[in-house]
């Protein structure tokens, strides 16, 4: 980890936090969801620079070490995409293959469309690639998921604001690890959900908490909520939505992704293939939503053997 280095670089007037290590003209870039920030891919970049390739994860604007935008209320996926456009311009980077993780999934999709040359291939968990545009909640869902909840205005706001940025991140991670998706009762707030001496994840430890709790107690969820939960309602669409480049989806047989409505049907109907006609998927049955963190050995294994293949 102390190899890691750590830089900043201002795009749109924003002083974005990057970290990089490695060396070469082959680079990858991790692109995070949420609660997670640059750490959470910690595994994935020493693997690898250790291989050979030059590894860069920003926080995004409003994320860990990352300035804020000004109107965090309007901040879009198209801006986290342009960000990170801004990185590779002002890094000097003309093409990379992106690694991104639940709605970082989503900005490696809008970025592979709206700059398809400067990406050699995507690497996807927590979410397959889907046309971007704008979403609605299933009407099937309870009023409770925890979607529904984030994307009322302060409703988020009040729940995470009885508790210390630290322990929103440990509820949010032992939910999301969970082969269930999160519902809450009417008369429960999604916090709590989660009983205060639930153990985290066997593979998420106490200082791995506390790096995510140091970063969010900088910059809150205000930015957080907005992008994926509130964005997502407005992301605008995009024509002729097709990701050419070379794809691969990690799917965790245990991740609660798996069960929102059509996302098993997109899959195993072969759907996908008409948005990511080039997309290879690598089922691990004991894989959680953070799979990336839950089975790092496996994972930086499968991501090495995709890089080296399209190189």
């Amino acid at each position: 980890m102390e190899q890691i280095q750590h830089k900043y670089v201002t795009v749109q007037g924003l002083k974005l936090h990057v970290a990089d290590i490695g060396t070469g003209s082959n680079v990858v870039v991790f692109l995070h969801g949420f609660p997670e920030i640059w750490y959470s891919w910690r595994h994935q970049m020493i693997a690898v620079a250790n291989a050979g390739f030059r590894a860069i994860a920003p926080d995004y604007r409003g994320y860990g070490l990352s300035d804020p935008p000004p109107q965090s209320e309007k901040t879009s996926y198209r801006d986290l995409a342009s960000d990170i456009l801004g990185i590779l311009d002002s890094l000097a980077i003309p093409k990379v293959f992106l690694i991104a993780k639940d709605f970082g999934v989503g900005v490696a999709t809008l970025f592979s469309l709206l700059h398809a040359e400067r990406v050699f291939g995507v690497v996807t968990m927590g979410a397959p690639i889907m046309p971007p545009g704008p979403r609605r909640i299933d009407k099937s869902l309870q009023e409770g998921l925890y979607i529904s909840r984030w994307q009322e205005p302060g409703r988020a706001e009040a729940d995470f604001g009885r508790l210390d940025a630290k322990t929103v991140v440990r509820n949010v991670y032992i939910l999301f690890s969970r082969s269930e998706i999160p519902i809450a009762a009417e008369d429960q707030e999604i916090m709590d959900l989660v009983d205060p001496s639930t153990p985290l994840p066997p593979w998420f430890s106490e200082e791995d908490l506390a790096a995510y709790g140091a970063l969010y107690e900088k910059s809150g969820f205000r930015t957080a909520l907005q992008v994926p939960y509130r964005a997502i309602r407005d992301e605008p669409a995009v024509s002729n939505p097709v990701v050419k480049a070379p794809a691969l989806l990690i799917r965790g047989g245990k991740d609660y992704s798996n069960k929102f409505p059509g996302i098993e049907d997109y899959i195993s109907s072969g759907k996908f293939k008409e948005f990511a006609p080039y997309l290879e998927i690598v089922f691990l049955p004991e894989g959680t939503h953070f799979v990336q963190e839950q089975s790092p050995d496996e994972v930086n294994q499968l991501i090495l053997t995709f890089l080296r293949k399209h190189i």
